[in-house]
């Protein structure tokens, strides 16, 4: 495929992307919910761009639950949960001049703005810190929460109080309500004292000053959170009860005025190269700034273009951050490691001899699969270089083959699991070697547990991975039913979990509380915490939106394994749902363990039908849309933005469940279908009409 990063076949690619998602939304976790990152930014950035690679070479791969689609993690448990009233969404990345170019044409092609000697950008410093949304109302702050998922997250309202930079009342000038969105940061000087004071304590010291803020006002006593030299910088709004600005770099001023702390120096542009000359200036004086940045942050100036371009999933369309370079150093791999995953995937690891980068110490390294460790020519006592940019586990860049002294031994990937001694087989055009035990695999079925009661999916206090791997020892819990029976099955048990080593009474009784609380749990979030493969977050909801009820999935799925048909037919329509996906899906269901296991759970739960969210006063709400032909009036991408934005599905295909074919000039195999199925179609003029009321 011409320009394509990855030369592989689907299969490859599509292996490669289930590993890559898997690997990010773990990564993702650590880093939002617990703040215990375990891998580098560059590590991080380079698997999110791996993935955008795939999904750009092969479109048919990318689902809903991708974490291209996806901002952050579900918010932890500790703290009473806030919807956003407008999603806090994350950033896209850029990380050399090119891209940053290519970042400014797909505006301009969206916006269909001829040249670009009108495209204003404002160029900020983006803080290393815990993004925070901080409502007010009546002008007096009333709330802070947390990014969470981007649509809902913690409050530490009452911890963000004792911040002494943000203010507790606006001046009169400002709308009566108001969201201001920024960030949670700690100075550097300020980090370094409150280490020393901790390593004085005997206690453990944090890792950097993003660890150490984000972990200070996750403080359940917020007395301790009083104690801890924390900053905000204010730089973005959420919802707003009026209008206080027409331009990004208006919205400063006004924060600026209103109390709050503004990053600076920003700069405001018309042209391509003032934003860059901008980030080599920042960049070269970084460490002079008494905070820590990992990058600068390009804005579109204009509102009323922000509003045009408006969203993906997971990101706006008219913003970018432009990631700095990550720090390297020299270590070497003492051995290699295979763990095994909940779907059987063999994954290396490399220990490495433990080395500070950055004033941090790494001594891990995913090593993804086998085909990586050849493309490396990694090899056991190898020296390499690795990478860092702010955090634990780093890259491995490339091997220093001129340090080999002829003692470092190759590693063989296993062809049997190391846990189960099944058969690990690399089924053609497949990456990933996968363990053949499947469900009498014991890594494999712990590691679905522990994704069963994950904070995602059921979410369950006390039931951590420790505790699975322990009850799966002691086989009281092998499968998810397991779980809601462990309190009656507890009773016969001698000794009972309660004259266990390290437990008592009140441990036991609390877990079985979680577990009880968890027996009612939203249809979407119960699909998520079946595992299924290719099954994330995103296309849970979407099956429950389309389904409802467990009851209905179950049928339609068995008539779907039985004979296909309109079942798999109407399961392939589903938004974001490709034939790879449908198949994880369909092959699921098709396991009688699988059925069995439901059967038993709805026995045991009460799983609440979906009611999904209609955009209201839309004509389009919950409409599936297909556009087709060259489109005059506005751009694909923003007619696709606008129509979703009113609550309508798109789609890439024509099936019988389309409901309307929005034909542009040109119009090709999409129209003929719509008109073989008798799918209402309209022209570009006539969809407007449609969705503004005209007409």
């Amino acid at each position: 495929m011409a320009g394509a990063l990855f030369d592989m076949s689907l299969e490859d690619a599509r292996d490669r992307h289930n590993k890559l998602v898997a690997e990010i939304k773990k990564h993702d976790r650590l880093y939002h919910q617990d703040d215990a990152p375990e891998i580098s930014d560059a590590d991080y950035d380079a698997m999110r761009r791996d993935l955008e690679q795939i999904e750009a070479d092969y479109p048919e791969l990318m689902t809903a639950d991708s974490p291209t689609q996806q901002v952050g993690a579900a918010p932890s448990s500790g703290f009473k949960k806030i919807k956003h009233a407008v999603p806090m969404l994350s950033l896209s990345n850029v990380f050399d001049d090119e891209e940053y170019s290519e970042f400014r044409d797909r505006i301009l092609r969206f916006l269909n703005e001829p040249g670009d000697s009108g495209l204003e950008l404002l160029a900020e410093q983006k803080i290393d810190g815990l993004s925070c949304s901080l409502r007010y109302e009546g002008r007096k702050l009333v709330q802070a929460a947390t990014r969470g998922d981007g649509y809902e997250g913690e409050d530490i309202t009452a911890n963000v109080m004792t911040i002494t930079d943000v203010p507790h009342e606006l001046p009169a000038d400002a709308p009566e309500t108001l969201e201001v969105r920024g960030e949670i940061y700690m100075r550097k000087d300020e980090f370094a004292a409150l280490n020393q004071k901790l390593a004085a304590e005997d206690k453990k010291i944090f890792a950097n000053p993003r660890n150490a803020a984000a972990g200070s006002v996750r403080q359940l006593n917020v007395e301790v959170t009083k104690t801890r030299p924390l900053h905000f910088f204010g730089y973005a709004l959420g919802e707003t009860g009026s209008e206080i600005a027409d331009t990004q770099s208006g919205i400063r001023e006004k924060l600026k005025a209103w109390g709050f702390q503004i990053p600076e120096p920003s700069y405001v542009g018309i042209g391509v190269d003032g934003p860059l000359r901008y980030y080599k200036e920042i960049l070269g004086n970084r460490a002079e700034l008494p905070y820590d940045i990992d990058g600068i942050v390009y804005k579109v100036n204009r509102l009323d273009w922000q509003d045009r371009l408006g969203f993906v999933s997971r990101a706006p369309r008219w913003a970018t951050a432009h990631k700095f370079p990550a720090e390297q150093a020299v270590t070497i791999i003492n051995k290699i490691d295979i763990q095994v995953g909940r779907t059987g995937v063999l994954t290396p690891v490399a220990r490495l001899e433990p080395i500070t980068v950055g004033g941090v110490v790494v001594s891990n390294a995913t090593l993804h699969n086998e085909d990586e460790i050849n493309r490396l020519g990694v090899k056991i006592g190898d020296h390499v270089v690795i990478q860092r940019a702010g955090d634990v586990i780093p890259q491995v860049v490339k091997v220093l083959e001129e340090k080999r002294t002829g003692r470092e031994e190759a590693f063989k990937f296993p062809f049997r699991c190391p846990v189960c001694d099944s058969l690990a087989l690399r089924e053609e055009g497949e990456v990933a070697v996968r363990c053949t035990g499947g469900l009498i695999c014991p890594a494999q079925a712990v590691e679905r547990l522990k994704h069963f009661v994950s904070r995602n999916a059921f979410d369950i206090e006390g039931m951590g991975d420790k505790i699975i791997q322990m009850f799966w020892e002691k086989d009281l819990v092998r499968s998810p039913v397991d779980i809601f029976r462990l309190e009656e099955r507890n009773k016969g048990l001698a000794p009972p979990l309660q004259e266990w080593e390290g437990w008592g009474e009140k441990s036991a009784e609390n877990l079985f509380a979680s577990i009880n609380e968890r027996r009612r749990i939203p249809f979407n979030r119960f699909i998520y915490a079946l595992g299924i493969r290719q099954v994330g977050e995103a296309t849970a909801k979407r099956l429950a939106a389309h389904y409802r009820t467990l009851q209905h999935l179950r049928d339609e799925m068995t008539q779907a394994v039985d004979s296909g048909g309109g079942a798999y037919e109407e399961l392939l329509s589903i938004e974001d749902i490709g034939p790879g996906v449908a198949e994880e899906i369909r092959m699921f269901f098709a396991e009688k363990h699988n059925q069995q296991v439901l059967t038993e759970l709805e026995l045991e739960l009460d799983i609440e039908s979906y009611d999904a969210p209609q955009a209201a006063d839309s004509p389009v709400s919950g409409k599936t849309v297909v556009f087709t032909g060259t489109l005059e009036l506005m751009s694909r991408a923003e007619a696709k933005a606008r129509a979703e934005a009113l609550g309508a599905k798109t789609s890439g295909s024509v099936s019988s469940k389309t409901d309307y074919v929005v034909a542009g000039a040109e119009a090709g195999s999409k129209l003929k279908k719509a008109q073989e199925l008798g799918v209402l179609v309209l022209s570009e003029q006539e969809w407007l009409a449609l969705i503004t009321g005209a007409g």
